[in-house]
């Protein structure tokens, strides 16, 4: 007797629930083979598993009911699966079945469950149903390499769910792993690994570099030790996985820099409330022009970017992880920070630096920036590296000449002032943006003195929007100019003040987003 094909749902993969019997059989997977496996690893075991088990169901279900075939011989009672109806039924009668072009065969009378009766014929051989086309779709559900492609990245994120509420397995750097099977690693091994890594003065080391000084237990399994290290460290406060998605790097927490461990004033934010109904289209396209890590964007996927350096920024050595540089930079499966490497795109030179994910800054640039003169309003191109984990950063530079530029100018009350000067620019500049700061430890005061005051938003902006207006001809004030100033006192990003423009009597738009001051 022929066997039905295995046919899935056209969703089977979409809607399937990762069941306590899949994380058993996964459990046990590791348990044999001894190795932490990624999600993307797990799953391919699981969609496997998955077919293996529907494979049998069928052979099950092809013993309890025979498969429709006009070539086959039936007895009444038999049962009969019909895989073009997806219903079943049983022969209640049958008698030989008169048509010269057909030769002899069979009419089966089939009782459904529903009480309907439907004809059959039986013993034909020759008939199409015989050899029923291949649903090429269906095909590809029982392919794991095809589902893999197709549906690993939703599976994936089911089984992490499902294994995050299972507390015999654990995760470190996307791999899992059970918990029972881990090494004992104990005090005097992390001791160990903390002189380790005390003497790399900060730089991360992998996890191979600690165990050469790490007596571990011998004749045990090498990714075994190596992960049960990785998961010690884990647990231990007093050290930092930071490697990008791929790599395990350990560093001290405490040897990080200052600007890794904690926000850098410039890019503190104090949520503003603002209204993102009131911003224009033109105004919606500006936000997604001036790369603000601030602003509620989705990310895009590009190869290089070129950026307008805003003063906090530039003031705290830092770059920012927005919608269209986010892909650019390493990215983890679970560290908060990520160690990479930057490489200017003209000398070649390394730059470590850190991806601070959770406040989307990449920090480690202030020398850099000294280095190639750059002032607010530079700009930077950004793109992707030649080697994983790393970016390249190239400055915009130029033959320096002397060229009125916006300089801000400390005051003797400790606020600010707005004046055209000379200075001298070796680098291309957004026009909009572009501030000259003498005196960055005077900017520094105001600012503290801003917050000291409690200034509100609006006053601010009205303040600093008079002090621009001054230097323009026709007293009119571009939303993106106004936004860098406010930037020097307030770290804000381009919603809340185009909300407030937009929404407020004292600011009159002109037309290309410019605004004058009505009081």
């Amino acid at each position: 007797m022929a066997s039905a094909p295995l046919q899935l749902s056209a969703d089977y993969w979409q809607v399937l629930q990762i069941t306590p019997k899949d994380i058993e059989s996964l459990q046990t997977y590791l348990f044999e083979h001894e190795t932490p496996l990624t999600p993307r690893e797990l799953v391919a075991v699981l969609i496997t598993e998955r077919i293996r088990v529907e494979h049998e169901q069928a052979a099950k279900n092809t013993l309890q009911e025979k498969p429709y075939l006009p070539k086959e011989k039936y007895s009444a009672g038999d049962s009969i699966f019909f895989p073009a109806l997806k219903s079943s039924g049983r022969v209640v009668s049958m008698r030989a079945g008169m048509n010269p072009e057909l030769g002899e065969f069979d009419v089966l009378t089939v009782d459904f469950n529903n009480g309907l009766q439907k004809f059959f014929a039986a013993g034909l051989e020759a008939h199409p149903l015989n050899n029923p086309p291949v649903d090429e779709s269906s095909a590809s559900l029982l392919d794991p390499e095809a589902v893999t492609r197709d549906y690993g990245a939703g599976l994936e994120t089911r089984l992490d769910a499902a294994f995050d509420n299972d507390e015999g397995l654990v995760r470190i750097a996307g791999r899992w792993f059970p918990r029972s099977l881990l090494l004992d690693i104990n005090a005097g091994h992390l001791n160990l690994a903390e002189a380790v890594l005390d003497m790399s003065a900060g730089e991360p080391l992998h996890t191979e570099a600690l165990m050469k000084d790490i007596e571990m237990p011998a004749g045990v399994n090498a990714k075994l030790a190596e992960f049960s290290l990785n998961y010690a460290l884990q647990e231990d406060e007093r050290f930092d996985e930071v490697g990008p998605a791929g790599q395990v790097l350990w560093c001290l927490h405490r040897l990080e820099p200052a600007g890794v461990q904690a926000t850098p004033a410039p890019l503190q934010y104090i949520e503003i409330e603002h209204d993102r109904a009131a911003l224009s289209e033109p105004m919606l396209n500006l936000e997604a022009q001036v790369d603000d890590e601030l602003s509620d964007e989705p990310d895009v996927a590009v190869d290089e970017v070129t950026i307008s350096l805003l003063y906090p920024h530039w003031r705290a050595g830092t770059l920012p992880v927005s919608a269209r540089t986010a892909r650019l930079f390493p990215t983890a499966y679970e560290s908060p920070r990520v160690r990479f490497t930057l490489v200017d795109a003209k000398n070649g030179k390394k730059i470590p630096a850190w991806v601070v994910r959770q406040h989307g800054y990449v920090y480690g640039l202030t020398e850099w920036y000294k280095s190639q003169d750059i002032i607010p309003g530079g700009l930077i191109r950004v793109r992707r590296g030649d080697q994983p984990g790393e970016v390249r950063i190239e400055a915009l530079t130029r033959r320096p000449v002397r060229d009125w530029v916006r300089t801000v100018i400390v005051g003797a009350d400790g606020g600010l002032v707005f004046a055209l000067l000379k200075q001298q620019v070796g680098v291309e500049l957004n026009e909009r943006m572009a501030i000259a700061v003498p005196d960055a430890a005077g900017v520094d005061a105001a600012r503290e003195l801003a917050a000291k005051n409690r200034q509100g938003f609006d006053s601010l902006t009205i303040n600093l929007m008079r002090e621009l207006m001054k230097l323009s001809p026709q007293g009119h004030v571009h939303v993106q100019e106004l936004y860098a100033a406010i930037n020097i006192l307030r770290r804000v990003p381009p919603a809340p003040l185009m909300a407030l423009l937009a929404t407020r009597p004292e600011f009159i738009h002109v037309g290309d987003l410019h605004f004058r001051l009505d009081e």
